[in-house]
């Protein structure tokens, strides 16, 4: 029996130890230093993509909007869209720009993102002085193969982790 308790331990200190794990893992690019976490949100969506002539005329699959459920504390907390926007429930939002990017960890998932907030929206709320966007630990959400038909869109399912940054 004691041997099964020790046995076991190194397979739950990763579970344990999760949170520290993951901000030791961010990519340098993606640090952002004198600020601090407001709010953590894990977001389940998908990623939209339409079929459109690249510059060489040939068509390809362009990134077009995300759409996702953002959940804080085990509860709805609001939506990811178009902008890129996050708006809480508590009439908060803001609007990004991306400025720094890592791959993500396997060819099938986006890329982790450091975004700049260029607009603030709402009065007061949790994103009211938020002036940083860390896009993280995702999984899913690239398209990938042909695409054969202009117009067409296609949307992949994607998890993210975004943290909310104030300066500090």
């Amino acid at each position: 029996m004691r041997l099964t308790k020790i046995a076991t331990f190194p397979v739950l200190l990763p579970l344990l130890a999760g949170p520290a794990l993951a901000a030791d893992s961010i990519p340098d690019a993606l640090a952002a230093p004198g600020t601090v976490p407001v709010l953590t949100a894990h977001a389940e969506g998908e990623q939209i993509y339409e079929c459109k002539a690249g510059s060489d005329g040939k068509l390809v699959w362009t990134f077009r909007e995300p759409k996702a459920t953002l959940i804080a504390d085990g509860k709805i907390a609001g939506k990811h869209y178009a902008g890129p926007t996050w708006e809480l429930n508590d009439g908060s939002a803001v609007v990004g720009k991306a400025v720094a990017s890592a791959p993500g960890k396997t060819a099938n998932d986006i890329a982790w993102l450091k975004l700049e907030v260029t607009t603030h929206r709402g009065s007061g709320g949790t994103l009211a002085d938020v002036s940083m966007v860390q896009r993280l630990n995702t999984v899913g959400g690239q398209m990938g193969g042909p695409c054969d038909r202009a117009g067409d869109s296609r949307a992949m399912p994607y998890t993210a982790d975004y943290v909310f940054l104030r300066k500090g």
